[in-house]
């Protein structure tokens, strides 16, 4: 009996190492594959020198998910609701396909937020040629917030 224990012991404590190394992966996780290259990514110093520059050509900056805003951004809730998605797309129909735009999350790690294929799959889908995903890659605190980039006066 004492051996069966030891054993089933060992056996639990392997597997929690193996977890702690290999995190588990949902499903919605490993079925995300990213919609964007480089080129469609805009870098957040990028972005903060544009608004700095009120002679600069200002994108239409759409906050897609529910974390503060950078200054000028349009809080459009968490597009990974049905209903935000269809206000997003209905506010993106009033828009010329040439307009020059940005879009945002920033609530986690771009391998686990929830909104910016949606939002990403829907403009390339209503043929938006200026659109870009501000590379966020971490999340808002840390790539924008932390470096002093301008948020919306609350």
């Amino acid at each position: 009996m004492r051996i069966f224990l030891y054993s089933f012991l060992l056996f639990i404590s392997a597997t929690n190492f193996s977890l702690a190394q290999n995190p588990v992966r949902t499903n919605q996780t490993l079925d995300k594959k990213d919609n964007w290259t480089p080129n469609d990514l805009i870098e957040p110093s990028a972005l903060a020198e544009i608004i700095a520059n009120p002679k600069a050509n200002q994108p239409q900056i759409f906050n897609i998910g529910v974390v503060d805003d950078i200054k000028g951004a349009k809080n459009l809730g968490g597009v990974s609701q049905k209903e935000n998605l269809e206000k997003f797309k209905t506010t993106l129909s009033k828009l010329p396909k040439s307009t020059f735009l940005v879009v945002y999350c920033g609530c986690c790690p771009f391998e686990r937020c929830p909104n910016i294929r949606p939002a990403l799959n829907l403009l390339k889908t209503m043929g938006f040629t200026k659109a870009k995903l501000l590379n966020l890659p971490t999340n808002l605190k840390q790539n924008w917030i932390d470096k002093g980039y301008p948020l919306a006066m609350k």
